[in-house]
């Protein structure tokens, strides 16, 4: 879209997506600009149980050791519900919940027991065939839920706090933790926690930048189709008003990716394990595989900086091209920077707009230059850039926006709420650049409430 204007520890397969966009060696430049960014932080990843039994499951310890290599902090928290599923068949146990939301009775947990220990074994060896230190821990203290609506939840357990220190040292000793969903009460006997709470717990303890799910499922699915970015006021309202609409299968990911949020983790990413390159792609690419769950809506907007000029030069190139927007150096982008607003994902920017005052003309401003990429067309992205621009307008004394647009004035007009005027509301200065260009552009306008 376009205008111009822990204290003891231990060392030691569903199909692949044919969907999958493949992280080839070429594109090796296109990661090493994240390095920088993500160097040092620390990303939890929770793997559903069901990614560990997939066949995918080799493939994503590889891309795990990949980010290790890349100086990125992993620790990895991991569920059972598959495990203890399959267990409860096989030896013809009736368990009393699978996913620790719900009642543990004294079988389920001997169950989850004996899952955990599988799960974590099977991680271990991954990552040790990886040539990676990691290590199992007691590293979640907890209590037990107790009663709930009237209903004793047995050894079902909430998280009480997480030893920070012990996994702080062991990430730092380049040791890889390996957190099970069950953790241990006040007399050190066993409970039973929901791993994807466990995760948003250790995001808060640990100072996360990231959590990523790995479901099998494509992404956060609301209405039955991928959301690729939603954010967490979004998210929050469809919770409470229809929870329905989120597919069961991401419902949990949707709750704890709010609280996750809410606690301090600035991005929850869910996305399909069984993906080949999945993770990578996820992280180290514009568009993603999976989907993206943010703070406020204007979270992901800020003002530009000198070090954004080459970006936002080869942003708008394709549209300069097609004459969507006029043509601007990389000069003239420098030189005006204070104008621009760019829009970011993963600290890389996927829009941008300008919002120009006029001297002498303090109630009037102009949007402008308007561009988002093509993959993130029909998100609303760029309403929400015009809105904030209009938005940091109001916030500085103008009453009137101004737009100028040869081929999208019906977004302005439909979606932005803009009318089409006469060239003759624009200031002198402005108008007389306007006769000089010859583009013919339409002349929009919008007040301020």
């Amino acid at each position: 879209m376009s205008t111009s204007t822990g204290s003891s520890q231990s060392t030691s397969t569903s199909s692949t997506s044919a969907i999958a966009t493949t992280i080839k060696p070429t594109d090796l430049r296109g990661i090493l600009k994240y390095v920088p960014r993500f160097q040092g932080q620390i990303f939890i990843i929770a793997i559903d149980g069901s990614i560990v039994a997939d066949e995918n499951f080799g493939n994503l310890l590889v891309d795990i050791a990949v980010l290790r290599s890349l100086g990125i902090k992993v620790v990895l928290v991991h569920g059972i519900s598959y495990q203890i599923i399959e267990l409860s068949v096989m030896r013809n146990i009736v368990i009393s919940n699978s996913d620790g939301t719900g009642l543990t009775d004294a079988a389920t947990l001997d169950l989850a027991i004996r899952a955990s220990s599988r799960v974590s074994h099977a991680l271990v060896e991954g990552l040790t065939q990886n040539v990676l230190k990691c290590a199992t821990t007691n590293a979640v203290r907890a209590l037990p839920t107790g009663i709930i609506k009237g209903v004793d939840q047995q050894f079902t357990g909430k998280v009480e706090r997480i030893d920070k220190e012990f996994l702080t040292e062991l990430i730092e000793r380049q040791v890889v933790p390996v957190v099970s969903p069950v953790a241990f009460g006040p007399d050190g006997k066993s409970l039973r926690v929901n791993s994807d709470l466990l995760a948003a717990e250790l995001a808060e303890a640990l100072k996360a930048t990231k959590i990523i799910y790995l479901t099998p499922a494509p992404g956060l699915l609301i209405d039955g189709e991928i959301r690729r970015e939603i954010s967490i006021d979004g998210l929050r309202e469809v919770l409470q008003d229809k929870p329905e609409r989120i597919a069961e299968a991401t419902l949990s990911k949707a709750v704890h990716a709010i609280k996750a949020i809410e606690t301090g983790t600035p991005r929850v990413h869910i996305l399909d394990g069984r993906i080949f390159d999945g993770l990578l792609n996820e992280i180290f690419s514009n568009d993603g595989v999976g989907s993206l769950v943010y703070g406020n809506d204007y979270a992901q907007i800020r003002k530009a900086k000198k070090s954004d000029v080459r970006m936002i030069y080869n942003l708008t190139r394709a549209a300069v091209r097609r004459e969507e927007l006029i043509f601007r150096s990389q000069q003239a982008i420098e030189k005006n920077i204070d104008q621009f607003f760019v829009f970011e994902i993963d600290e890389n920017i996927i829009a941008c707009v300008t919002l120009y005052f006029f001297p002498g003309k303090p109630l009037v401003a102009e949007v402008g230059s308007l561009y988002v990429m093509p993959f993130y067309h029909n998100r609303g992205i760029g309403k929400k850039m015009v809105d904030y621009a209009c938005m940091v307008a109001k916030e500085r004394g103008a009453s009137l926006i101004l737009a100028l647009s040869t081929q999208s004035f019906g977004f302005f007009t439909n979606v932005l709420g803009f009318e089409e005027t006469t060239k003759d509301v624009l200031p002198e200065a402005r108008l007389k650049l306007y006769d000089e260009s010859g583009r013919n552009a339409k002349v929009l306008v919008k007040r301020l409430p």
